[in-house]
């Protein structure tokens, strides 16, 4: 058996190490970074202000307003207890992503971390690149269809929805053509802004609008419970729980953030600054527009349960948001293909007709592949949620309690009461993902055989308007 003055030296060599370690990453970054400064495209160019932009558009997004309708099942207290315990959890889970691409600088996206975790292998590598792709696309195949969505509202369903989520796919296609995420950080904070006001109006249209739309004197007035009202189901209570938890997980993107940033080590800076900014908008809005709305009326996204007129001018708000979310998701993807294909190129990091006309056909691609599949699934909203459900699990949870032991590897886990318990809360983190990529499975499901049920499933490709 060790003794206690063995043990402190140990302790001693292994703090000395990770000051040896945190040297090296400086010096490596500056090395990567160095390394482009002779390249036509630059991609390490992010402050953490530019990054904190890119956090806020990806996380002030349209899914905001369904919150209230998460809030109408859950019930009030339930609701906002855990929207703030998610979002504490994706606030610690991601300063782990962060350390952990600290220690391993070379990482470009959540793919490389998927290889490392895993011992270098490379089916974990493809198995990750996998699930990457699928995820993002269906985020992009999601803002199809809300832009058309969006402009059957606005235009009272005058066009075939075909033709509003072809118009949807080309207009974010040509806003995910810039080659770095520091030319659509600009984009990002414009976007981010007229997300908060169409959240801010959607708020006060909620209030001042007398009776929400569809009101009957059947149903009574807007009624309001603390806890998940008479008649909830398993189904719809996950589902109201998933809903809040996939709105705030949305790690898989942060490698990509993180590889392009001048400084890593500020992103942090960034992270609290939107984890701030989106507990008291994500609360606010799920709180005091169910207060007005009812469980009765709520509609997701709740703009729906506003009166005509001030559903349009809300709605109309979140145009930006719409095209530019989906834009941002495509672009990591694109980029990810991109430097596949041009692992040791130049055309990687220039200008020459190859590299654009790539980049642009792989963009061109993706949006494709989005628009085929949002029009090809009529059962779309759940079967987004399962594959939420099957990618969020890993990249969410699972993914990060891992990287937390890898950071901490053998007995150095277990040195001291507080990194003991720390290392027994991310082995419940990866519990938890287990569980969600289980339940959640399960109810994505049984929602999609209780929608049949109810012929609430349209048809492949149609026309029919899709307006709120």
């Amino acid at each position: 058996m060790d003794h206690p003055k063995d043990l402190d030296a140990k302790q001693k060599d292994v703090d000395h190490d990770h000051e040896v370690v945190s040297d090296g990453e400086s010096v490596r970054i500056a090395e990567l970074v160095q390394e482009e400064q002779e390249h036509q495209i630059k991609y390490r160019t992010c402050s953490w202000q530019k990054t904190a932009a890119l956090l806020f558009s990806e996380y002030i997004c349209l899914a905001i307003l369904s919150f209230p309708w998460s809030f109408s099942v859950l019930g009030m207290a339930l609701g906002v207890v855990i929207t703030i315990l998610m979002a504490a959890i994706v606030l610690y889970t991601s300063l782990i992503l962060w350390r952990f691409c600290l220690k391993h600088p070379e990482v470009r996206d959540v793919c490389d971390i998927g290889r490392i975790l895993f011992g270098g292998s490379d089916l974990a590598y493809n198995l990750t690149a996998i699930f990457f792709f699928f995820n993002n696309t269906f985020i992009q195949a999601l803002h199809v269809l809300v832009g058309a969505k969006l402009l059957n509202t606005l235009s009272n369903g005058a066009r075939c929805t075909i033709i509003f989520s072809v118009v949807s796919a080309v207009i974010c296609f040509f806003f995910t053509l810039p080659r770095t995420l520091e030319q659509m950080s600009f984009i990002g904070i414009f976007s981010a802004v007229t997300m908060g006001l169409a959240v801010l109006l959607a708020i006060i249209f909620s209030g001042i609008q007398g009776n929400p739309f569809g009101f009957s004197e059947a149903l009574g007035a807007p009624l309001v419970t603390a806890g998940p009202p008479p008649g909830t189901t398993f189904v719809t209570g996950m589902s109201a729980f998933l809903n809040i938890t996939y709105t705030l997980v949305g790690q898989i993107t942060l490698p990509s953030f993180i590889a392009e940033m001048k400084n890593p080590k500020e992103f942090p800076k960034a992270l609290w600054a939107v984890t701030i900014a989106e507990v008291v908008v994500f609360t606010i809005c799920g709180a005091v527009m169910y207060h007005y709305i009812g469980f009765q009326y709520m509609t997701a996204p709740a703009f729906g349960s506003l009166t005509t007129t001030y559903k349009k001018v809300a709605f109309s708000f979140a145009i930006p948001t719409i095209v530019f979310l989906g834009s941002l998701y495509s672009s990591v993807t694109s980029r990810f293909i991109f430097f596949r294909i041009f692992e040791n190129s130049h055309h990687r990091h220039s200008n020459t007709f190859v590299a654009w006309a790539t980049w642009t056909a792989i963009v061109g691609f993706t949006w494709i592949l989005a628009f085929v599949i949002a029009e090809v699934i009529p059962f779309f909203s759940d079967m987004l949620s399962l594959m939420s459900s099957i990618f969020d699990s890993w990249f969410g949870f699972i993914f990060w309690g891992m990287a937390y032991l890898t950071l901490y590897p053998g007995e150095t886990k277990w040195h001291g009461a507080g990194r003991s318990l720390e290392t027994v809360f991310n082995w419940s983190l990866i519990v938890l993902g287990l569980y969600m990529l289980v339940a959640g499975t399960y109810v994505s499901i049984q929602s999609i055989i209780d929608s049949y049920h109810a012929n609430a499933v349209g048809s492949a490709f149609s026309c029919a308007s899709n307006a709120l």
